[in-house]
């Protein structure tokens, strides 16, 4: 394999995971590196943060998902740096790995605006640490509610901000309605979970904005049903331990006591794309690589980027989503395109991403959907939902074990996964303040 084409795949998300498995029988030398040994289902994260799964529910350890593939070995690293050049990834390590061919696919990381000081009352759901994290405030908090005697205390407990009306801020709503109405009814005995004031906040006018506006509506119905508030056209302007203050358009503020508030808003690059960005002079925008029609860089066509890391546009014009098909179908495309140049055969065609269309759970049967220009809502687009999701679900035991859990939650609204363990259990025996919430591992 010495004298083979060397490609390197920085990323084990949807991208690189796909590019990998797609040069299974191609004669090159695949390299996949990641800083964590495992693929992640981040479409789930969000019922790990409320306690439907397990982390290694959607997780998938990379070399075992790679073990029967002889022409790739997966490294645990860091990429930091990279001359193109000479054709070198540094590591943060200081190791040092040449390629022929490199796929960058590393991914987003959430962005706060320029407020990265708001990470720490507001955690993000993009990785497993995050997940339960969100997991143990929103349990602590009903926790500390059942042990205050004052009832402002009490409702700054019972209180939950979402900021994000985006797929992510409207599942994480959902299920947290479905939590305080019907999974904890009978578990307290000095509060009543349902009293629990669910908030979703946007910047937009409406809920799921990349979706058709009749979906909109229906994923707004569907949440007021179980409780959340949906707050429209407000700007966050602060975030600490008591709470968020948002501003409307005519610059009106207004504070809201809590201290649960989750972020589920902004998304940016991948610290390396910036590093990618500057070493190739390579143009961006909103932090993403502007990318040629094949995913190279200009001047770089032995650079491909994919997934959230780069900036394409559609057959109208409109940059691509950062969603999971799209770094799965762009992880396809390079891989492919590395095929038909190594064996000596015409350049693909322009990268086209083909929409299978969208999807939003609610809550226990509902969902919206648009596939194929259908519009779907209610039990229907659920379990189109639940049937994507598990066909995507990289190992096939984790399949099983997923479906019997949603099957289980579907019939009796518990979720096993209602735990708060580690730093977080102790802080809560200790003094249950926002303070300790804050330094949840």
């Amino acid at each position: 394999m010495a004298n083979q084409h060397r490609v390197l795949i920085l990323g084990g998300g949807f991208g690189g995971l796909y590019a990998a498995q797609a040069l299974k029988h191609a004669p090159v030398d695949v390299t996949l590196v990641d800083h964590r040994n495992f693929h992640l289902f981040q479409p789930l994260l969000y019922q790990v943060a409320t306690g439907s799964l397990s982390p290694g529910e959607i997780a998938a350890p990379l070399r075992g998902v790679l073990s029967k593939q002889k022409n790739t070995r997966v490294l645990l690293g860091e990429a930091v740096d990279i001359d193109p050049a000479t054709k070198h990834v540094l590591l943060k390590d200081g190791a040092s790995i040449p390629y022929d061919s490199l796929i960058v696919a590393t991914g987003s990381q959430s962005n706060y605006f320029g407020h990265n000081e708001w990470a720490k009352w507001a955690p993000s759901l993009k990785s497993v640490e995050e997940a339960t994290a969100i997991r143990h405030r929103i349990l602590l908090a009903f926790e500390a509610a059942e042990r205050t005697h004052d009832p402002e205390e009490r409702r700054k407990w019972l209180t939950f901000v979402i900021v994000g009306a985006g797929a992510t801020g409207v599942e994480l709503a959902g299920a947290l309605g479905e939590i305080a109405l019907y999974t904890l009814k009978n578990d307290f005995r000095s509060i009543d979970p349902a009293d629990a004031r669910i908030i979703v906040v946007d910047g937009g006018s409406r809920v799921l904005a990349t979706y058709p506006e009749d979906l909109s509506r229906k994923a707004e119905k569907a949440l007021l049903r179980l409780g959340v508030r949906v707050r429209t056209g407000l700007m966050v302007t602060c975030i600490d331990g008591n709470g968020v203050t948002l501003k409307d358009k005519s610059g009106h503020e207004e504070h809201i006591a809590s201290h649960t508030v989750l972020w589920a808003a902004g998304v940016g690059t991948s610290d390396f794309a910036s590093v990618l960005a500057k070493r190739t002079g390579a143009p961006t925008e909103r932090g993403r690589i502007k990318a040629n029609p094949d995913l190279t860089i200009p001047n770089y066509p032995d650079i491909f980027v994919v997934g959230d890391v780069a900036y394409s546009l559609d057959e109208h014009g409109k940059p691509l989503p950062g969603v999971a098909q799209v770094a799965m179908q762009g992880g396809k495309y390079a891989a492919q395109t590395i095929i038909n140049r190594v064996r000596g055969r015409r350049t693909a065609r322009p990268f086209h991403y083909f929409d299978k269309g969208n999807l939003a759970v609610i809550g226990r049967g509902k969902a919206v959907a648009e596939i194929f220009g259908m519009h779907l809502s209610g039990f229907p687009a659920w379990l189109v939902w639940v049937f994507i999701h598990l066909l995507y679900i990289v190992e096939f035991q984790s399949r099983l074990l997923v479906l019997l859990e949603w099957g289980f939650l579907y019939l009796t609204f518990n979720r096993g996964a209602l735990l708060i363990t580690g730093k977080a259990a102790e802080a809560s025996v200790s003094s249950p303040t926002p303070a300790a919430t804050a330094t949840e591992s």
